[in-house]
């Protein structure tokens, strides 16, 4: 079994592409769209995610944008949860709150409808890739804010040269991803 996991595991990774200088010049870009559009690698990455949580006392699930709606709510679906998505700023209807950060190639802002998690709500923070962890941070600190219990954060992809995954651990999140991609 732990020979199969790992075999799977290297699919998945072998299954993401890299594309340079995306989207400037110096960044990596770990491209999912190759791994979402094998069904088999795609089904491999949600039921791990799955086997990992599916213990885990959970309310929701929050993605955040735009990859991490793709793999948040399907693993959702699993667990049996509701869904909310972080967006970037100016794209959710109605009332929301806002958090700037900084990213590996600039700033931006996300937000979440003030409404789309409850107090103590135990919530699990999936993206398809942890880097600096400054978009990871700003989605903890809106759902704080909105007194949900952060479970811990899940990602398909962690880049830990970047420093984002050791970042959250030092705020005293549990982080979870199931490959790595040193160096990049």
């Amino acid at each position: 079994m732990i020979r199969q996991k790992k075999d799977i595991l290297n699919q998945i990774k072998a299954d993401i592409r890299t594309i340079p200088n995306w989207p400037k010049y110096g960044v990596m870009f770990k491209d999912i769209t190759t791994l979402l559009k094998n069904k088999e690698s795609f089904k491999n990455t949600i039921d791990l995610l799955f086997e990992h949580y599916k213990n885990t006392a959970l309310d929701m699930v929050v993605g955040i944008e735009s990859r991490g709606f793709i793999i948040g709510a399907a693993l959702a679906y699993r667990l049996n949860v509701g869904f909310a998505p972080i967006r970037k700023a100016g794209k959710l209807p109605a009332e929301t709150m806002n958090q700037e950060y900084e990213l590996e190639y600039g700033k931006n802002k996300i937000e979440i409808h003030i409404d789309a998690i409850q107090a103590s709500d135990k919530i699990l923070v999936v993206d398809d890739l942890i880097a600096t962890g400054g978009t990871a941070l700003a989605a903890g600190n809106l759902i704080t804010q909105l007194k949900g219990e952060i479970a811990g954060f899940c990602f398909v992809i962690d880049l830990p040269d970047l420093g984002g995954s050791e970042k959250l651990k030092n705020h005293g999140y549990e982080v979870f991803s199931l490959v790595e991609f040193d160096g990049e």
